[in-house]
């Protein structure tokens, strides 16, 4: 088995030398046989290594033996061994997750800290060829997406250095026997032979069957497992590029918006996956209710015959198709001014702080600059002759009309805002100012009534509007 290791190892560049390599040791017969590989080879490759155990504390009793059994294989072989213990009931009834979500999430944090502290190359992991025919069939199982299906990564990036499976490539009754050649005595995980956990009854039920219809599934199983990961590699960095194109992002809001009509003209296996990227941009943590069908839903509002509408994701997140944009939002996080805001300003200069972190300012200002600023959509300038004060800065409200040029009488806000393709969750966040007469002379970004901006020699009235 060292023989197939080292082989792998090399063809997949998996170790270099001189380097410091933390190995998970659970005491059990895989990650045993892994410690013991490394600590076969460590003079050779003048590779440190450091045990790392992590204690779910579910077991009682028998968790505590096994790390005292890794303890002390550690000492016998000089290994410096780290263990460290993580509560897994408390954190799965805090996030209401599953125990074996719990567990993984928490002993990956322990990893994440353990690599930090001891600057860690590589972060080796004891999962075995059998685990990845188990993986797949699980996946086929639950999920409709190509990128489940990739299996176990033999190597990927983590903290200081990456994770590294050199296992990947031998079965689990391989490991058995490198065990009894080397007369290590692992421990058994007494949990692991309860069939009620899907991997477990996969492990008893199905796999032994596949594996008589094909001795090397394993070996099978890993070469179409590095060819999805290949393929998906590249894919998702075409996506990437497409995403950078196509999506615009606010990272302090946590929103985002995608042209519809560009992510169009792009492959359906690139729309999916930039909507997944989007996604993983949004979410801290994606959610367990997220499924096909919320896909299928995104991809449906990119078709031109979808009309406006607002779909509901999960934790909040909305989705909304406004004309050919789409926009992701979290409804309670970009609720950012109320629909009754109203401030009166009763002097110039003044200057006052929005709801939504924008500043907006009166000052005076002169013909010549006046000239050079009316142009803007996010001025507007007028004689201070021509204006009432006090200034009248407000959301819309319902039955709201102005006048602007080129227009017979007047129009309704409402209605300015749909001809201008304002998204709906936007509209009521648009900010209008109007004199003491209660008469609108700008719908700030979109239209100015120009009845008072007659420009002639003298002091002027400078509104602007800044994010």
């Amino acid at each position: 088995m060292k023989e197939k290791l080292l082989t792998f190892i090399y063809d997949h560049q998996l170790l270099k030398k001189n380097k410091t390599v933390l190995v998970g040791v659970s005491g059990g017969p895989d990650s045993m046989a892994l410690l013991h590989f490394f600590h076969e080879i460590k003079e050779e490759w003048n590779i440190t290594v450091i045990a790392l155990t992590i204690d779910h504390q579910l077991r009682g009793e028998e968790s505590n033996q096994d790390v005292q059994y890794v303890k002390e294989v550690c000492k016998k072989w000089k290994i410096p061994h780290v263990s460290i213990q993580v509560n897994v009931k408390s954190y799965r009834a805090k996030k209401k997750v599953s125990t074996q979500v719990a567990a993984r999430t928490l002993r990956y944090d322990a990893f994440k800290e353990q690599m930090k502290i001891h600057h860690g190359d590589y972060l080796a992991l004891g999962h075995h060829g059998d685990d990845q025919i188990e993986t797949l069939v699980m996946s086929l199982v639950r999920t409709t997406n190509l990128s489940s299906l990739t299996g176990i990564p033999f190597k990927r990036k983590f903290v200081t250095g990456e994770i590294i499976r050199p296992l990947l490539c031998v079965t689990k009754h391989e490991i058995e026997d490198y065990c009894v050649k080397h007369h290590l005595q692992p421990r058994i995980d007494s949990t692991n032979l309860d069939t009620y956990y899907t991997r477990n009854y996969v492990r008893a039920h199905i796999v032994p069957k596949l594996k008589k219809r094909n001795h090397n599934l394993h070996m099978t199983v890993q070469r179409l497992s590095e060819s999805l990961q290949e393929d998906e590699e590249y894919l998702m960095e075409q996506a990437k590029q497409v995403v950078k194109k196509t999506a615009r992002f606010d990272e302090q809001q946590k929103k985002a918006s995608i042209s519809a009509k560009e992510l169009r003209s792009y492959a359906v296996s690139l729309q999916r996956r930039a909507y997944r990227l989007t996604l993983d941009y949004l979410y801290d943590e994606l959610p367990d209710s997220l499924s096909y069908m919320h896909e299928r839903i995104f991809l449906s509002l990119l078709s031109e015959q979808m009309g406006n509408q607002i779909i509901h994701f999960p934790k909040g997140l909305h989705i909304e198709k406004s004309y050919d944009n789409i926009f992701f939002y979290f409804f309670e996080k970009n609720r950012i001014v109320e629909k009754s805001f109203h401030q009166i300003m009763t002097a110039i200069p003044q200057s006052i702080n929005l709801p939504n972190g924008a500043v907006f300012s009166v000052s005076y200002i002169d013909v010549k600059n006046a000239k050079e600023k009316e142009s803007d959509p996010y001025t507007y300038i007028c004689s201070k002759e021509q204006i009432a004060l006090p200034i009248h800065i407000r959301t819309r409200r319902d039955g709201d009309r102005m006048r602007y040029k080129g227009l017979r009488g007047t129009k309704k806000i409402k209605d300015i805002l749909i001809d201008a393709k304002v998204p709906r969750h936007l509209r009521d966040h648009t900010y209008i100012v109007a004199d003491d007469s209660d008469e609108i002379f700008w719908l700030i970004g979109l239209r100015k009534n120009m009845d008072h901006c007659t420009m002639s020699d003298g002091t002027y009235v400078l509104f602007e509007y800044k994010t």
